[in-house]
């Protein structure tokens, strides 16, 4: 099994919108909560806008050629977190390639994109508990560590 790491380019915008729908359609089944309001045309004009205007990264793992996981990534800065920090958005690694070590794999290409951008902190917020408890874990394994709070949002459209 060849495994390979891609930092994406605008031409990777098709795989990375696919990706992201599966793991937003797997959020709303697994949680039995309304469907995102995202679809494929959509995402993948939002997608392209937003890693060229270089405010969004992504990296795609592939096995064989074929992608098989994503991470996406923004940088901001908090104060809290020591100033400039990398969020990951998305990440996505699909059903037949979890617990293959593909996730432990994808983390770490992600910690090095953020040390060589010279990020303070990496932060994400997990899925829903507990239906997700076991994503939870593997990010605690990783290296990432709760610190409180729920993710929260107000839709302006």
């Amino acid at each position: 099994m060849s495994i390979s790491f891609k930092l994406a380019s605008i031409n990777d915008v098709n795989l990375i919108a696919k990706l992201v729908i599966e793991l937003t359609n797997e959020i709303s089944q697994l949680t039995d909560t309304k469907p995102f309001n995202i679809d494929l045309e959509s995402t993948i004009r939002r997608c392209h806008e937003l890693i060229s205007e270089g405010h969004y990264c992504a990296i795609i793992c592939f096995c064989e050629e074929m992608p098989i996981a994503v991470a996406t990534i923004t940088e901001t800065y908090a104060l809290y977190a020591g100033g400039k920090i990398g969020v990951i958005q998305e990440f996505y690694v699909t059903p037949e390639y979890r617990a293959s070590g593909i996730g432990t794999k994808l983390i770490e290409q992600v910690k090095q994109y953020g040390k060589r951008q010279k990020w303070a902190s990496l932060e994400l917020c997990t899925p829903p508990l507990p239906e997700f408890e076991r994503t939870l874990k593997f990010y605690q394994r990783s290296g990432l560590i709760p610190v409180g709070g729920r993710k929260m949002r107000e839709d302006f459209e």
